[in-house]
């Protein structure tokens, strides 16, 4: 079983990194127990883990693939909020209101795990139904973890679209809470400040470290339906 285990955490390495890339077929059971030294019904147990997790899908005949926006079945997936606002009839639109590289202050660093002073990408955007204001997140992504961040034009794509495609993640922790909106809040939500808000903390890892913790600020009056409470209520 150790060997099943170190063969599924390479293959597992190998989809974090981006270097089987979601939808597309990995070598077969043979050709991987010749890679691995390994007996192919190892290959077997290792590759089932991972199905098992939700990072593969495996058919007969058809191969195993890494699944689209793999994540473990043991958590929740992470919808777009494209989709989102589109799959309600209306117009999406995000604004990109800052973005750099920045230390990362005490609250964050013990939210990712990090050092105090640390320097991830910083990103504030607000996210638009119809023209007018669905969500505000301020959201830190650690470059460390995420290939091809260097790249990346949130601008265009949205962070949030952005991750669920091309960083998949092992590991998830969120909360909610209720929060007083502050002067930033209320402005870009186009609300009063003191207007109480549902605030979402969530954060996410991968085999190589963080990868991104986000606040979300939804609108006042934000609710959610039986399917979307139970499953679909963190957005990366």
């Amino acid at each position: 079983m150790r060997k099943a285990q170190s063969i599924a955490d390479e293959v597992r390495r190998r989809i974090v990194e981006l270097k089987w890339r979601e939808g597309e077929r990995i070598p077969d059971e043979a050709d991987l127990a010749v890679e691995f030294s390994a007996a192919r019904a190892t290959v077997n147990k290792a590759l089932q883990v991972l199905a098992d997790e939700g990072l593969l899908d495996r058919r007969r005949r058809a191969g195993t693939r890494v699944v689209v926006n793999p994540v473990r079945k043991a958590t929740f997936s992470i919808p777009i909020v494209r989709e989102q606002v589109e799959d309600a009839g209306l117009i999406y639109s995000h604004r990109v209101v800052a973005q750099r590289l920045s230390p990362i202050p005490v609250h964050i660093g013990a939210r990712l795990g990090l050092p105090e002073g640390e320097r991830l990408v910083h990103l504030r955007a607000v996210h638009y139904a119809d023209g007018k204001p669905y969500q505000l997140e301020d959201r830190w992504i650690n470059p460390h973890v995420v290939p091809g961040l260097e790249h990346a034009g949130f601008r265009d794509l949205n962070a949030n679209e952005w991750l669920v495609r091309n960083a998949p993640y092992l590991r998830a922790e969120f909360s909610f809470s209720a929060e007083n909106a502050d002067r930033r809040d209320a402005r870009l939500l186009q609300t009063r400040q003191g207007q109480a808000l549902l605030i979402l903390h969530r954060t996410t890892w991968n085999d190589l470290g963080p990868i991104t913790t986000v606040r979300v600020a939804f609108q006042p009056g934000h609710s959610f339906g039986a399917d979307e409470g139970r499953d679909q209520t963190a957005k990366i």
